[in-house]
């Protein structure tokens, strides 16, 4: 084969490599909408936020339960309760059902999303998994002394080595996992303890004296999400001096750091919208945006980012995080300063040779013109910043997306197989 045949064909190989690199994701709640025999499930995913953080994972495999199944736990035990169910459910590896019947040595233990709660003692967070005799694939907590009660019955929907969605005819019930307390407005009453205990005893003091600790509780029942500053971060230089803050700005401040509404991590690390805030009102924005960095979930103010640190509680539909730098809001404390353009670099006209002038020539009476004034490009007014594409026309389904460079990668793909033929 010619060397300008081999290149062309290596080139071909890493455009295809390219694109990809650039289909990712699935939408568990589209891919499960399709089958109505599971909206009971479905809905579940969303009351407790799991389907934000299964869509925010690249390898999973998801057991679903039918209505049917399902109703043995649907409308029986609290919301928090149901999510550590179906948590237990998720797990953090792929199996189709071929992997199913070639495991090692014909049982397994594997992972699940429950495990990472930090409420699994010991292996309660995984799932036993073992083939069993005539084709079946059984299912059970890995706790000693647990049976396998749930057996595999159908496959639902694959994206190879993303997401695997299987259908299991009963929930894996871990020990003691349907009779976890559910949390309630007394049951974090408490809130400056936990903070206190997580090093954020100047935040928990601010919210107790301001009488915000009230407002806070007051969304407890219909969902609470808490940016907590760590003692550290009040210390940090750029922290405003708060005693120099009127008591209602005091309040907004605080109020700034907590959602009325249930957000955990995988929530935030979906998110694409503006976040309002409970100091949120008709004055003011008061609002946050989130950026992710690999498994790291940034807050942005306007005025400084602030990463999401650790998780002090998770148990819906309240979730508390502490964060390393105070939350400022532009409406308090503007925003951060642009940097300015560097200036065009101006180019130093050429100088013509110099020519002496013959004795018949006579200099010119007319006197040099002055240079004319620079010209600005930018007139008065003018933005300084082009308007960025909005990020709800990006194109998306449940199983990927391709965003624009891969559309062109596929076109120049496309050249040169036509070249190649």
């Amino acid at each position: 084969m010619a060397p300008s045949r081999v290149f062309s064909l290596l080139a071909l190989t890493l455009s295809l490599l390219a694109v990809a690199s650039t289909i990712s994701g699935h939408n568990i709640t589209q891919i499960l909408a399709d089958s109505p025999e599971y909206s009971s499930f479905n809905s579940y995913l969303s009351q407790t936020k799991l389907a934000d953080e299964i869509n925010s994972r690249t390898t999973i495999t998801l057991l679903v339960l039918n209505n049917g199944a399902m109703s043995s736990l649907a409308g029986k035990h609290p919301l928090s309760v149901i999510k550590n169910a179906l948590s237990l459910l998720v797990l953090l590896d792929y199996y189709d059902p071929q992997k199913l019947h070639k495991i090692s040595k014909g049982t397994t233990l594997t992972t699940t999303l429950y495990q990472t709660t930090g409420n699994a003692p010991g292996n309660l967070g995984f799932v036993n998994v073992t083939d069993l005799k005539g084709g079946k694939v059984g299912f059970g907590s890995a706790a000693p002394g647990s049976k396998l009660d749930s057996s595999y019955t159908k496959s639902v929907k694959q994206i190879p080595y993303n997401i695997s969605v299987l259908e299991i005819d009963a929930p894996i019930i871990a020990p003691g996992i349907l009779t976890a307390p559910a949390p309630s407005a007394g049951g974090i009453s408490n809130i400056t303890g936990l903070l206190e205990k997580s090093g954020c005893k100047t935040f928990a003091n601010l919210l107790v004296s301001s009488g915000v600790l009230k407002t806070y509780e007051s969304t407890v029942e219909k969902g609470l999400t808490v940016f907590a500053p760590s003692d550290e971060a009040f210390k940090a230089q750029g922290v405003p001096d708060l005693t120099k803050l009127t008591q209602a700005e005091v309040v907004s401040l605080l109020e700034y750091h907590a959602l009325a509404e249930y957000k955990p991590k995988g929530s935030l690390k979906t998110n694409k919208d503006s976040i309002s805030t409970l100091a949120t009102n008709g004055a003011g924005k008061y609002d946050l945006t989130t950026s992710t960095s690999g498994d790291e979930v940034i807050l942005h103010t306007g005025v400084g980012p602030s990463r999401l640190a650790d998780t002090v509680i998770d148990e819906t539909p309240v979730v508390i995080f502490t964060v390393d730098k105070v939350l400022l809001p532009t409406e308090l404390f503007g925003k951060s300063p642009s940097p300015a353009p560097a200036p065009e670099p101006v180019s130093a006209p050429t100088p013509s040779p110099a020519k002496s002038p013959s004795p018949a020539e006579a200099p010119s009476p007319v006197a040099a013109s002055p240079p004319a004034p620079p010209v600005d490009d930018s007139p008065e007014g003018a933005p300084s910043e082009s308007p960025t594409s909005s990020e709800d026309s990006k194109a998306k389904n449940a199983a990927f997306h391709v965003n624009a460079p891969a559309y062109f990668t596929v076109l120049v793909t496309l050249a040169a197989i036509s070249l190649l033929l």
